[in-house]
Parts: structure tokens; sequence; C-alpha cells
């Protein structure tokens, strides 16, 4: 039997090689029936009869064919002959029409196609372009016959060539890829070139092919090789850019480059800011600190040559005056008409403010239980409003303004569209292990990575069924809940199964299933027989994946189980340039749809991805699993966020305790061990941080009545923000009582009234400055930063009035226990140690008049503090202007937080960016054909419509940050009418008659299409046809017959109003890869520049509406719009928070203009300071930092203006005196008051676990903290020392007065003294007692001077602490 069969493939052969090649015979001839070498086809695999003999003349109906499927071979009815019959024509027309679906967007590469397969087929020359070199006897319809089941075709180079160029940057719509890629088999679109392409056309494996025809491409003028009589085919190509025989137009730009117009190349985008061949910034700041050094240089010489002039005019005597007594003068005489109007009101304002201050404090300090029991019934009615309190915890609503840009464009969308379906993912990886070459038998050498092996494709396909089957109980449903009730199924979402769910990895190349991923089967290929199994079939669908089959003989689907296709970044991450079978990285993602949060749907979600972190977690701690991964789920950024919050609580708490502890400690007189419990101040402290708490309390309450909602931010920001302002209030305060000394007759609470009034203006002033700093920074448009605003300026206010109530109340209730030696936690013991009558100045405040304020104003060291500051300011100019702007994502999760091996692994293994939606609004008429072709980019498009301009931008993605042109549903649609294709027809008889047919149904039952071919190949539906056939296209499900079906692609992207107007729709397009929040923010930027200009273009077409409007929308861009005007925002929010600190100062000063800018200035130093730290410290700039910056101005205000304030009412004679005493006495309490009430609980937040209160919390308020120090303590008391304010010439001459009328009514005395001394018994009196009266008669006369004395030192000391 073998060599019977032996001999007959031996005559075959040798038949087959006698055949001759001359012009007008055929090499086969009408069907034979099926191949049976060929299984599983998608297409019956149909082969012609062996059959040598003359071509034949066609007439007819056979004619009329031919002319139609192959117009190419049309010489006239009488004049045409060919080699194909009835039935190969139909079969032929069969195959083609599934091609143009795909290619018929572009005529001429579709007539090309269809070109070169009527030549093999149907040419009267057959038998010189095509060798016969298998056949086989075939039965069918129990008639034996010999078929040919494989042939050479010979062409020639130039024609193979022009027809691959002139498809090979076709598009398809749906995907944005190109159709090459589909018919390629596994080089995909990148490596695909003529060869392959013809290969993969030739491979019966392919699924289309009914047998195996090898293409062989023949350069001009080579005949090596070639059959005697053949002739390579040398027919003409037609050129993607022109008009096809049949009238077609030529292809449009997005398919065809020639077709595309001289683009001139886009802008490069603006290079960093340069002068002189350097950085821009670097030279201004270069030349600023030249200025300010010279102009602090000169100022020195000046001032320098000013004091040598006065020493020269002292010497001459005209310096030091003498008055009457001839006693030296040491304070400057005011002449009445010296005092301006400035210093009369500087002065009457700070009476009026110290004389009310002083009645306020004596009448709470009168009545201290009243006061508390009225303060805690105030904070209680206004804390009662956090029973309804309302935290916002959505990213979205905390950072991204409700009328904001994004905002209304994500509302837009998810109004009319569904809102982008909730992504839950794996990515897994297995390092370590190694990988293999694999030979295979139709690629060659290919490398597997270890990731990519059988037994790992299985583990995964396990826990990838353990996550889809996952049930649980829903309340909301009332039943037990799966993965089908909240899945995003796009070709089933009516009534999906757990089989419709979107579920993509690599898995999915096999259907879920076992049995593929084990198939294996022997073949054959150029005469070598090896084993294929899921390798090939990887490497194809990797490559191919909108495959319906891969061209082994397994013959399996690249589909995925759900019926659409799983493309190659979404299941495999980490390789490059193309080859992923080496890739490192698993993707696995299930998509469920998003609802609204009011929806009983969200929470089953919700619960679903609950229960998927449960099985992954577990999964993850399993020892057996072989995988190292990072997973997320849609709920698990919100999660974190709130996680880390709640952990992080006993930081803030133990933070507050410390605080707590030093203010307690701290605000102690420790005279003497024994009094030390008396002389504590737990209590006091203890009211101090409660009266913040309070406050803010209090601010929260009241705008949770009135519906403000608050946040986090809030709770995190404020209390630390009003600790600072509160403590350093408290401690001004206290330490003022401290080092008074209660006088003759003045009762305990007429002295706290007293020290209040001294103090409370400067108190007022800061108070006042920084709540009008926060109620102006309430106009930002960041909600978070206005919710934080609003709560920070209440709460400063209130913090101010119970300080003024509550905690003068306390304090009264605490001197009374001092003053009774009652020790402070046990009330009812007494110490017998009595309090000493000196004032306590405590440590602080000796240490900065003796040392610290002598050495900081030395003459050398100011000029030391002034170069050094003037450095620090320039070059903190010169870094503001390279902060980075943004805040990426992982900072807002937790150390050891599972996002963040997610986010690391997404940033390296991920192959594509985040979706863009180009959405149309209402007002542009898509029905018309000037409206298609505006939006379409196929033949007969405009060169600068819609999809179009996009195609234009992915040209360049390092520029456009765009790398996957926009699939198209007008495109689809058109190319979906073409009668081309079987995509629309329409039932001929029936019940359905006239309705739309699917493509599935046989051509008897639809024999008519939907639309009539165009005499010029432009297809355009009237209005009545487009909205006829728009509803069947939207619902049409895509199949290896109709791969253009709108279903899943476009049901959801097309929205309609009742009469059938569109009034929405979206164009999909892919970001390039981004991985910060720089590139996001610069991505947002330049898809709105270019939807802009794709809106003013499409506003142009007649009937369109001016308001008509194209939008990028992303799922991020309401977290990264921010980035584009956080910087002006900022510096408008923060230029408003300085204006008050400007105008309070002067005002309260009384006009005191120079006073008001120095503290401004400083104020504006820390600040820049602070952002020239925060690059050098790698903090980024964002909404976070802002709020902490607008806190800064309010810390600032702290350190600065007390200072500013002691220094303009101080009386020295000097600036360095007079900032000596500023320095020792308000600068003692700033320090203990704001630097290190803040210290101690900043450095605790180094322990926190979230990396935003690391970076934004700790880094950042220490640097706040340290800044503000140094400018305070530091800068401000030598920039005062130089050009501080002159001493209030009012002040002076109400001193001069009073001295004066003493000295009168001391001379007085004096005088009536003498005059008694003069009387005639004296002489009497001094005889009777010569001594006593010599002793005392001094005495009593030194009396009335020494009380005078004592008087004027009494307001003299009164107006220093003024």
């Amino acid at each position: 039997m073998f060599r019977v069969a032996a001999l007959i493939t031996f005559l075959s052969c040798v038949a087959l090689s006698e055949a001759q090649h001359e012009p007008g015979y055929c090499a086969f001839y009408e069907e034979c029936g099926r191949n049976p070498l060929v299984g599983g086809s998608l297409l019956p695999p149909i082969v012609p009869c062996l059959d040598y003999s003359r071509a034949r003349a066609l007439t007819g109906q056979h004619y009329s064919r031919l002319k139609k499927v192959c117009p190419i071979l049309d010489h006239g009815e009488n004049n045409t002959y060919a080699c194909c019959s009835m039935k190969q024509l139909s079969s032929l027309e069969m195959s083609l029409t599934l091609s143009k679906a795909v290619l018929v967007r572009c005529p001429s590469c579709a007539e090309n196609f269809a070109h070169l397969h009527c030549i093999n087929t149907c040419s009267p020359d057959q038998t010189q372009t095509v060798k016969v070199t298998k056949v086989m006897n075939v039965t069918s319809n129990n008639k034996t016959r010999e078929a040919v089941i494989g042939y050479q075709a010979f062409l020639s180079t130039a024609f193979a060539d022009g027809s691959f160029q002139s498809c090979k940057n076709v598009r398809i719509p749906a995907t944005g890829g190109f159709a090459i890629a589909a018919m390629c088999g596994r080089y995909g679109a990148k490596l695909c070139n003529t060869q392959r392409w013809y290969d993969f056309q030739g491979d019966s494996s392919n699924g289309l092919a009914p047998m195996d025809i090898k293409f062989q491409l023949i350069q001009e003028g080579d005949t090596e090789g070639i059959p005697k009589g053949v002739i390579p085919y040398n027919g003409r190509a037609l050129k993607c850019n022109e008009i096809t025989s049949s009238g077609g137009q030529s292809c449009s730009c997005r398919d065809c480059e020639e077709s595309c117009p001289m683009m001139p190349p886009p802008p490069v985008p603006p290079g960093p800011f340069r002068l002189l061949g350097t950085d821009g910034f670097l030279v201004i700041s270069i030349i600023m600190l030249c200025l300010l050094m010279f102009a602090f240089i000169f100022y020195l010489l000046v001032s320098y040559l000013v004091r040598s002039q006065k020493r020269k005019d002292e010497e001459k005597g005209k310096g030091k005056g003498k008055d009457q007594n001839s006693n030296d003068v040491t304070q400057q005489v005011i002449d009445p008409s010296e005092v301006t109007c400035a210093d009369r009101n500087s002065m009457a304002a700070q009476a009026f403010l110290s004389l009310q201050f002083h009645h306020w404090g004596t009448l709470m300090a009168t009545y201290p239980l009243t006061v508390l029991l009225l303060s805690a019934v105030v904070v209680a009615v206004f804390s009662a409003g956090l029973k309804s309190i309302e935290l916002t915890t959505d990213p979205v609503e905390l950072w991204s303004a409700p009328n904001s840009r994004a905002r209304q464009e994500k509302d837009f969308h998810d109004s009319h569209f569904d809102p982008f379906f909730r992504t839950n993912q794996l990515i897994l990886t297995a390092p370590g292990r190694k990988g293999h070459i694999y030979d295979s038998l139709l690629f060659g050498p290919q490398n597997f990575s270890g990731i990519v092996s059988k037994d790992l494709i299985i583990e995964l396909l396990k826990l990838q069924t353990q996550i889809r089957d996952i049930e649980f109980w829903s309340e909301d449903l009332n039943r037990t809940a799966n993965l089908k009730d909240v899945c995003f199924a796009p070709l089933n979402p009516s009534n999906p199964a757990l089989t419709d769910c979107a579920v993509n990895s690599l898995p999915q190349y096999f259907q879920n299933s076992l049995v593929n991923i084990n198939a294996k089967v022997n073949m054959t290929e150029l005469g070598v027989t090896k084993e294929v199994d899921w390798r090939d079939h990887v490497i194809y669908c990797l490559n191919s994946p909108l495959s319906f089959q891969d061209i082994t003989d397994l013959r399996m689907s690249c589909m995925a189980d759900y019926g659409a296709p799983v493309f190659s970044f979404l299941a495999v991450g980490g390789y490059e340039d193309d080859d992923f079978t080496n890739a490192e990285a698993f993707i696995l993602t299930f998509s469920l749809n998003n609802y609204a949060r009011d929806n009983p749907k969200y929470k089953v979600a919700m619960q679903w991805e609950t229960e998927f972190l449960k099985i992954v977690q577990a999964y993850q701690k399993n020892p057996a699993a072989n995988f190292t991964f990072a997973y997320m789920a849609e709920r698990s950024l919100e999660d974190e966020i709130n996680r880390t919050t709640s952990e992080d609580i006993p930081i803030f708490m133990i933070s507050y305790a410390v605080i707590f502890l030093y203010i307690a400690v701290a605000l102690g007189e420790y005279s003497s061990w024994k009094r030390i419990l008396v002389d504590t101040k737990f209590l006091v402290g203890l009211g101090g941080i409660l009266v913040v708490g309070c406050s803010v309390l209090a601010s929260m309450g009241f705008y949770s009545w009135i519906g403000i909602p608050s946040s986090l931010v809030v709770l995190q920001v404020v209390p630390f923000l009003v600790l600072a302002v509160g403590a350093d209030n408290i401690f001004i305060f206290v330490l003022e009582y401290q080092r008074d000394v209660r006088r003759p007759g003045e009762k305990r609470e007429e002295q706290i009234g007293r020290v209040l009034g001294n103090v409370a203006p400067s108190m007022l002033l800061c108070s006042l400055s920084e709540s009008i700093c926060f109620f102006l920074g309430a106009l930002s448009t960041m909600p978070a930063v206005k919710s934080f605003a609003l709560c920070a300026a209440l709460a400063v206010v209130m913090d101010f009035v119970l300080q003024m109530t509550a905690f003068v109340a306390l304090l009264s209730l605490d001197a009374r226990r001092q003053d009774n030696n009652r020790c402070e936690l046990l009330c009812c013991v007494t110490v017998s140690t009595q309090r000493p009558k000196k004032p306590n100045e405590g440590f602080l405040l000796p240490f900065m008049r003796k040392y610290y304020a002598p050495v900081l104003l030395h003459c050398y060291t100011r000029i030391i503090v002034m170069v050094v500051f003037i450095f620090m300011l320039c070059g903190s100019i010169f870094l503001m202007f390279n902060v980075t702007v943004g805040l990426d994502q992982e900072l807002a999760m937790p150390q050891g937080s599972y996002m963040l091996d997610y986010f690391k692994y997404l940033y390296k293994y991920f192959e594509v960016g985040v979706p863009v939606y180009f959405v149309t609004k209402k007002g542009f008429d898509f029905t018309t054909v000037a409206g298609m072709n505006a939006t379409c980019s196929s033949v007969g498009c405009d060169q600068f419509s819609l999809t179009q301009k996009i195609q234009y931008a992915t040209d360049h993605p390092e520029l456009s940050y765009l790398a996957i042109p926009a699939n198209s549903w007008v495109d689809d649609f058109i190319d979906w009418l073409n009668p081309g294709s079987r995509c629309c027809r329409l039932y001929a008889f029936g019940p359905n008659a006239g309705k739309f047919c699917p493509a599935h149904e046989s051509a008897f039952l639809c024999p008519r299409k939907c639309m009539r071919t165009p005499s010029d190949g432009v297809l355009r539906p009237n209005v009545e046809e487009f909205n006829h056939f728009l509803p069947d296209f939207l619902g049409n499900r895509p199949d290896l017959q109709c791969p253009k079906g709108g279903l899943g692609a476009y049901d959801k992207a097309v929205v309609r109003d009742q009469s059938g107007e569109i009034i929405a729709t979206r164009f999909m397009a892919y970001h390039t890869p981004l991985s910060n929040s720089q590139e996001f923010t610069a991505a947002l930027l330049k898809a709105r520049e270019l939807a802009h200009n794709i809106t003013m273009g499409m506003r142009e077409i007649p009937g369109t509406s001016p308001d008509f409007e194209v939008f990028p929308y992303t799922v991020t861009n309401v977290f990264y719009e921010q980035y584009l005007t956080i910087v002006p925002e900022g510096l408008f929010n923060i230029s408003l928070c300085l204006l008050p600190t400007f105008v309070v100062c002067c005002l309260l000063l009384g006009l005191d203009l120079r006073s008001g800018l120095l503290n401004l200035f400083t104020i504006i130093m820390i600040t820049v300071d602070t952002v020239g730290v925060m690059t050098l410290w790698g903090i980024h700039y964002n909404a976070v930092a802002l709020i902490n910056l607008v806190t800064a101005v309010g810390i600032s205000v702290e350190f600065v203006s007390h200072m500013t304030r002691s220094f303009a009412l101080s009386t020295k004679p000097t600036h360095v005196e007079r900032a000596k005493e500023a320095t020792a006495n308000m600068g003692s309490a700033v320090f203990a008051g704001v630097a290190m009430t803040n210290l101690p609980g900043i450095l605790v937040l180094a322990f926190a676990k979230a990396q935003l209160i690391q970076i934004f919390f700790f880094r950042l308020n220490l640097v706040i903290t340290l800044l503000g120090m140094a400018h305070g303590l530091v800068f401000l008391p030598v920039l005062l020392s130089y050009f501080g304010p002159g001493v209030n010439k009012a002040v002076l001459l109400q001193l001069q007065q009073e001295k004066a009328k003493a000295n009168q009514e001391l001379e007085l005395k004096n005088g009536m003294r003498q005059m008694y001394d003069n009387m005639s018994y004296e002489d009497n009196e001094i005889k009777q007692v010569p001594d006593s009266n010599s002793t005392k008669a001094p005495t009593n006369a030194r009396r009335p001077s020494q009380m005078m004395k004592n008087q004027q030192e009494e307001r003299e000391e009164r107006i220093d602490h003024f």
C-alpha cells in the first residue's frame, strides 16, 4: 500500500513538473470540495480542481459577476476571459469581503489586495503566474477529482511592495492600531514586511486561506529559480494617494502618509529661561545679590560718615546739651511742633487699646467662675454642630473645585457616559526564574523569560478563577452576589454571565481553558515536523491579538472568552521592542462598572473589591505562591489614605501631649524647691491647650451648623496652627504677669487687667492679622484649601476671644491659688514658704538681656547677619524658581503600604498610559456629510478632521504625550455601512423584512445591502439613513464576519436625546506612560491645547453652534488640573495673606508705615526662604504645601509682629538699645511661646507612617518654624537696629512734659522747705535737738524728689511694656 501511494505521488509530481506555462491557459478551474488537510478553518476551505485548459470566455451573468468581483480583469463582455467559475467567484467574493471590512477605509489598498487574488484565481494567463505544487484526490458529492491544495504564485517585487505600501498604514478605528497587525501573523505591524504579509495570506493555518500558497517575490531581471514559461506578475499597484479605477478616492492621511499635507514641525517647547548663556534665574539672583550688597555697603558708609560728623560736632560742644542745672541731657528734647500727626495717632491708639483691655481684663479676673461658665456654654453651642459634621474623604471633592474646568468636564462625562470603570489589578513577576530559548517550528528561536512558562500561566489561571468565583452576601441586593452583578461586560451589558465579564490576562488567549493550555499537536512545515504547543499560540497571540485563529495546527482563537481582544500591553509588561515573550511581568485586570455613590450597587462593588483584596493578600502570604506581585483595587487609594490617618492619630496625640508638657513646665516660676508644687502651671498649661481645642471644635462645629464640610486636613493642620498662635499669646501674657510687680494698694484682679492692657494689643495685632489672612485665603478655589482657611480663620478668632475671657479667668483663679500658697494639684495643701517679692524673670530673659542681645547687636555681628540673610534671600529666590510643582500619588500612601509596591510595578512594567477621551458636546451635526467629514479619518474625510488631528499629535508622542490614536465610531459606522462588507444588510422577507440583518445570517435571507456602492467610492449616508442605521450599528456585536460592529466599542460612546439628536460623543485615545505629576500635568495641558484646536476647526462647519466644544477627559484630570494654576493661585493666596499683616500692623501702630513695611518684608523673606528650602529638601509645591505656606504666613506673624511692635514702642535713645530691649523682653517670650512650643510637637511627627505627614507636616513645619525663629530672633532685631522707625516723639514729649511737671513740683516743695528752714524758731529747734534735725532735714528734702523719680520710672516702665 505504501508503494502504491509513493508511486501516485511520484507520478503527480512528474505530471506537475511537465505542466506548460503559456498565455491563455488555466492551471485549475472550478471547485472540487473541501481541502482535507485544513481543519477548523474560519471559512470553508474550498479548493479548485486541477485543470490545465484554455481560459473560458465569459458572458451574461458569469461576466457580470466577474466584473463586480474582479473589475481589473474586465475587457468587455465579448472580450473577457477568465479561469474561474461562478462558484469560485462567489467564494472569492466572500473571502475578499472579510478583508474589505478592514481595508475598505483605503480604496486603493482594498483594490490592490483584490487585484492580487483575482489574478491568482481568475487570470486568463493563470499558468504564466502560478505553478501548482501539490494536488490531492478530493471526493465531493460522491465524485472524486484531483484538486489543487498548494501552488506557487510569482509576483514582481514592484507590484508586491507597492501593494504592501498602500496597506501598511491602514488603521482599525476601534483600536487605533494598524490593520496589517491582524494580517501579518506573529510579526504584528511593527515587524511586518512585504514577504511576511504575503506569507500570512498564503498560510492555510490562518483560518482564511483554503490552501497553501507560496508567494515568490521576484526582482526585475532576476530569472533564477523561475520555471520556464513563468512570467512574474507585474501589474500596477495603486499608491494609497491615488484614485482607483472604479472612482474610489485617495486614502486619507490617517491611512496613507502620502496623502498627508506638508505639516510644519510642531513647535519645540520653550527651553529653560537663560541669560548670558546660563540659567536666567541664577543670573537674576546674582544681580539682585550684588545690588542688595552694594546698597547695604553704601548705607553703612553713609551711616559711618554721619556718625563721624556727629562726633566732631559733639567734640566742638554742639552735641550733648546741658540743662539749666548744667546736667547732661541724655534724652532728646522734643518741641511740641516736632510731633507729627502719625505719632499722636499711634500713641492715642495704644493708649485707647491699653485702657480698654485694662478694664476688660479686670472685669474678667473679678468674676472668673462666671466667665468660665459662659465661655463653656458658648463653646458647647458652637461645638454642638459637630453632631452633623461631614468629613470629606473623596480626593475629587477635596482637591477639585466644583466649578473648576476639570470637575465640570468630569461631571459632563459621567452624566452622559458611564463613569470610567473600576480597575482591580495585579502585576505579577517571578524574579530569579531562568528563562529558556524555544525553537519554534513556525517562528524560529524565541526567548522566553522565566515568568512566561506553562506552570506559571496555569497558576495565574487558578488565581484568576478563584477571584472570578468570589461570592458574598449583599445586604443591598438581599442575596448572594458575585462578579457578574458588578462587572464591566462590554458585549453583554444587560444580562452578563461570568464569561461576559471583562477580565484581561494572558490565560484569556486560551479562553481560560486548561485544556487549551495543555493542547499540543504535531505539525509539518516545509518538510519539517515538530510539536507545537502553548508557546506557539502565545507567540502568535501576543503579536496578533485580534486574530480569531492562530496559524498553527492548534487552530485556537486569540480572543478572550468575553469576545474582545486582549492587547499585549494588557497581558504582559516589562518588555522592550515588542519582544513580548521576554516580558518580565503578567498583568491580571478585573474591570467593574463604576456606579454613583448613592447607587446600591456601589456598595456591592466595594464589597467585591474587599473580597478581592482578601484573596490576593491571602495568596501573597502563601509560601507556596511562585509569584512576587503588586496589586490594587479601585478602593485602595481611599482606603489607604483613611487607614494611615487613623494610624497616625496616636502620633498627633503624643505630639499634643509633648506640647502640653512643655507649656506646663515652661510656664512655671520655680523660685524655690519648696514651692515647686505651688509655682507650677500644669493647670494653666492644660487650660491653654483646652482653649486651643475648644476654639478648633467651635470653629468646626459652627461650619457644620451652616453645612460647610470639613476634612482630615483641617483636623491635622488647624490645631497645630492655633496652638502656635495660642501658645505664643499665653506665654506673652503669663510671662508678663510673672515679671510684673503688684503696686501698692493694687488688687490682684487690677494687676491682671493692667498686665493684659500692656500685652493684649500685641496679641490682637497677631490674631487679627492671622484671621484676616485666613479669611482671605478662603477665596481659594480648592475645596481643601478653602475649608482649611475658613476653619483656621474662625479658630484663630475663637482662640483670641477665649484667651481674653476664659484664660484670663483661669489665670485669675491660678493667681489666687498661688497667692494663698496652695499646691496646684492638691489645692487643700498649703506651703509655708512665701512667694518672693522680687519679680520672677526666669532663665531666658536674663540670658537674652545679658548675653544674646549684646552679642547679636554688636556692630560686626549685625553686618554678618545682614550679609548672611541677604545671601539666603537671593539663593532662595533662585531655588524658588526651581521648585518642583506636583504631588505624586504614592506620597499619599503610608510607608509599607501595598500601594507603594503597586505604583513601583506600574511605572516599571506597564507599557501604555491612561486612556484619554476627546468628548464632544451638543451643537454639532454629525448627520451631514460635512459633519462626518470633519470627524472621520477615512477616504474622503477632511485632512484636519477631529481624528486626523489626534493622529498628527501621535506622530510626536514626546511632545503631545499621546501614544495611540483615537478610535472613531464615525469611521467604523461608515465602514459598517459599506456594501463591500457583510455588516449592514436587510432581511428580504419574513417578519423582519426590511430590518437590519446580522452578518452571521445567510445571504439567502439577507441579499439586500443597506446602501449602494457610491460612484466616487466615498460612502456617506444621508440624514435619514444615518439616523436609521446608527442604532443598529451601535447594537451590532462584532464577529469574524463583521468586525466593525459597534457593540462594546461604541454603544456607550454616542449619546442621543429623545429626538435622536447626538448630544455627546467620545473618541478614545491613549496617553504615553506617565509616571509623575509633572508628566500628567503636561499631558493634560497638551490635550487641552489639541482639543481647543479641534473645537475651533469644527465650529467652522456650517450649522455648528458657536458654543460647541471638544474637551479631553482623563480620570486623573481632576487631580492634576490644579497644577496648571497652582503657582499663580498660590501667589494670589499668599499675597492676600500678606496684605492684612501690613495693614493691621500699620493701623494698630497708628499708621506706622515703616514698621508695617519691615514687618511685611520679613514675613516675605520667611516665605521665600521656606520655598527655597523646599527645593533643597525635595518637598514639592502643591495644594498641601500651599496650605502650609499659608500657615507659614500666620506663624511668621507670631515671630515678627510682637518684635516689631515692641521695638516701635520702646523709648530707648538709640536704635540698637531699642532692638536690645525688644529682643530681650519680647524675643524671650516669642522663643518660649512659638519656637519651643512648635518644635517638640513637630519632631514627634517624624515618626508618623504617612509620607504625606512626614514631608508636608514634619519637614515643612520644621522648616517654617526654624526659619521663622531665625528671621524673628536674629534677622529682625538687626534689621530694626538699622532701618527701624524712630522713637515716637509724642511719647517722648509726654515723658518730657511729665518730667518737667515733676521737676516743678519738686522745686516747689524744696522752696517751701527752704522758707521753713529760715523761720525764726529754727535756731531754737536746732539748739534743742542738734543731731536729729540735721539728719532728717536732708532726708525729708530728698523724699519728694525720690517719690517723683519713682513715679517717673513707673511711667517709663509702663511705656516700655506698652
